[in-house]
């Protein structure tokens, strides 16, 4: 088969769009080539990562033209409103409005002469479908019985599971907290893979990240919003806020009494004290966001500070947490210095230190300086104290795993086990010997006595029938008991808004003048739970979390 000069132009064309839709390019849509950082140094202290002007990139995923047109469908597929029933069960199958055609789907109508009769084809079947429904609508409208709706919750849940992978389906993407909450973490210490992570660095040493791109945390916080925060929240000086200052290796604290004014913070910043906003996610919607996200991915409290330090100072002596700590450069340069534990008490503390002298530690395993867009992850027992350079620097520390630890769990589940121990086994109700004060205790101890070997085996008899019906779950259901005390309510979205009190259920029709919109839980009703840690249960009772928000009365409870 022969061909001519413009067909050929024409199949090049079509080849080299194929190749740019088909072939992953690692630098589209990354303003600074920098920004994607590749494995510089590692010693036994610490990892670092910088940033390399060619870094070889693996491609995670392939999209064809074919998903790429899905995709867009379904950006493109408005977000239907719900609509007020009046049955006792509320109906989710709503008829979507019929959705723009795309221009890739055009162009492929005119180079095909077969789709003009499908699409004939297909407009001839949905007419006779309105037709008919038209025709039942008039005759129930006729007769004066309203015809009812049904539904059945077994199609509901197969439409709901297979939405994500079919662009036309009726019902709304419904997300996964916890897959969310993955993504988000692997953005927070990209180009480091989770796995290595957690089996190289996590409790065991720092991670350094430099990303060469400034606004790579920007969404999280700014200077603006804090100034923005101070004038419009009630923020109190020793609860929300201070004012803190390390000279001459001493830290003092300066914080006024009352609402901490925004002139009066901006005067004392300007005469060199450092600013620490203690729950920032409760004036920040998106600190509240990312925060309600990481503890569906930790299992735990997440919390977070923000830290806004004068050019040339320090705010806070050297000194070690009892957190594990992710720090977030948003604006500006801070220099930081990390030293290990001085022993092996310090290591994975349960409490934070005082403050340290610069006379009681070494020479320091990391010296650095964090610019916005960099990461510097530590865990806890490692001492830490970073100052500003020639301009400001604000950031903000996430973290989590405060008293999150086998001992921690071990203190809730020995003392429930020896209790139940003593109820049902009558081998620990039995007396103490007369007389084991004569040959136990501190006294005794170096002496070797038959009763003393006859006592203690008795002991680690007891023990070992205690090992054997530890409560296990029952513990941990009481470390997610504390966790839903704990932790913070989750930031809905539009989507869940609308399938819950907040934007749909019963209202008031002021021109029908009567509630609308009844919707009736049954025994039968599926539901979906909005985030995968709000309900825990065993035989006795449920546990549920119930959220009490800052601002006014209202209460959120799932």
């Amino acid at each position: 088969m022969s061909l001519n000069g413009p067909q050929l132009e024409q199949i090049v064309k079509i080849l080299c769009l194929y190749a740019e839709l088909t072939v992953p390019n690692p630098w589209r849509g990354v303003a600074n080539r920098e920004s994607l950082a590749v494995p510089q140094k590692a010693n036994a202290f610490f990892y670092s990562f910088t940033a390399n002007p060619s870094p070889k990139v693996t491609p995670v995923t392939r999209k064809s033209p074919r998903e790429k047109n899905n995709s867009k469908a379904l950006k493109e597929t408005p977000i239907l409103s719900r609509k007020a029933v009046q049955n006792s069960i509320t109906s989710l199958t709503t008829k979507s409005p019929k959705k723009p055609m795309l221009k890739t789907s055009q162009s492929l109508t005119n180079a095909n002469e077969e789709m003009p009769a499908r699409n004939s084809s297909r407009n001839s079947i949905r007419t006779t479908k309105n037709e008919k429904r038209r025709k039942e609508s008039e005759s129930s409208s006729a007769s004066g019985i309203p015809k009812k709706r049904k539904t059945d919750v077994g199609d509901l849940v197969n439409k709901i599971e297979k939405v994500e992978a079919n662009a036309t389906s009726d019902l709304p993407y419904m997300f996964d907290s916890t897959e969310e909450a993955r993504k988000l973490f692997e953005c927070i210490i990209h180009p480091v893979k989770p796995d290595r992570f957690f089996s190289e660095l996590w409790e065991k040493k720092p991670l350094l990240v430099k990303r060469h791109t400034s606004n790579y945390n920007r969404s999280w916080f700014s200077t603006a919003e804090f100034d923005k925060i101070l004038r419009q929240e009630n923020i109190q000086w020793g609860v929300n806020l201070d004012a803190t200052s390390f000279v001459n290796d001493k830290r003092e604290t300066h914080n006024q009494t009352g609402r901490a004014h925004a002139p009066v913070v901006w005067d004392m910043y300007q005469a060199g004290c450092s600013m620490r906003l203690l729950n920032p996610q409760t004036y920040s919607r998106n600190v509240w966001k990312v925060l309600s996200v990481l503890q569906e991915y930790f299992g735990c409290c997440v919390g977070a500070n923000i830290y806004l330090t004068p050019p040339g100072t320090q705010g806070f002596a050297p000194h070690f947490d009892d957190i594990e700590a992710f720090i977030l450069q948003l604006e500006g340069k801070k220099h930081w210095r990390l030293y290990s534990p001085r022993n092996d008490d310090e290591v994975l503390p349960r409490f934070s230190s005082g403050n340290f002298s610069q006379s009681e530690f070494g020479e320091p395993i990391l010296d650095t300086v964090l610019e916005a867009g960099d990461l510097l992850y530590f865990p806890r027992g490692t001492i830490h104290q970073g100052d500003a350079t020639d301009e400001h620097s604000l950031h903000i520390t996430v973290s989590c795993y405060q008293m999150n630890t086998w001992g921690d769990l071990l203190m809730k589940l020995l003392p429930s086990a020896i209790e139940m121990a003593i109820e049902e086994n009558p081998a620990f109700r039995v007396g103490l010997p007369r007389n084991f004060l004569n040959y136990m205790g501190i006294v005794h101890s170096e002496k070797d006595l038959p009763e003393r070997k006859e006592f203690v085996g008795k002991l680690q008899s007891l023990i070992g029938t205690l090992m054997e019906s530890l409560p296990v779950d029952a513990a941990c259901d009481q470390m997610g008991k504390q966790l839903m005390v704990d932790s913070m309510p989750p930031v809905l979205s539009e989507v869940e808004k609308s399938c819950s009190v907040h934007a749909a259920g019963e209202r008031w029709d002021p021109q029908l003048k009567r509630v609308l919109g009844v919707s009736e839980l049954q025994p039968e009703t599926t539901i979906k739970l909005i985030r995968r840690g709000c309900l825990r249960s065993d035989r006795r009772r449920i546990y549920s979390s119930e959220f009490r928000m800052r601002k006014g009365p209202e209460t959120y409870t799932l």
